[in-house]
């Protein structure tokens, strides 16, 4: 199964995140914060007032508690508004 995102809403899979922080230390994983940087899966053809600026397979950070989570075929997802993408990562 596809998830085909209707209007300004992307589909995005988070990256995995850090178990470790900086110094080394290994991080339960209730103290593990959201990631912010995700890979774009599919986007919609958008709206009249909205250009749509990502493709598929981009980097990008999102806004830390935005989207709804889906699973579909065992993946999770998040499904969000392209509004709510801050930045493509390179």
């Amino acid at each position: 199964m596809t998830i085909k995102p209707l209007q300004d809403r992307v589909v995005i899979k988070m990256t995995e995140a850090e178990e470790t922080t900086a110094s080394g230390i290994i991080l339960a994983g209730s103290a593990k914060e959201k990631p912010q940087v995700a890979e774009v899966v599919a986007i919609g053809p958008g709206k009249a007032d909205v250009e749509m600026n990502v493709k598929a397979g981009d980097k990008v950070l999102v806004s830390k508690y935005s989207g709804t989570d889906v699973k579909v075929d065992g993946q999770e997802y998040t499904i969000l508004k392209m509004e709510d993408i801050l930045a493509v990562v390179e």
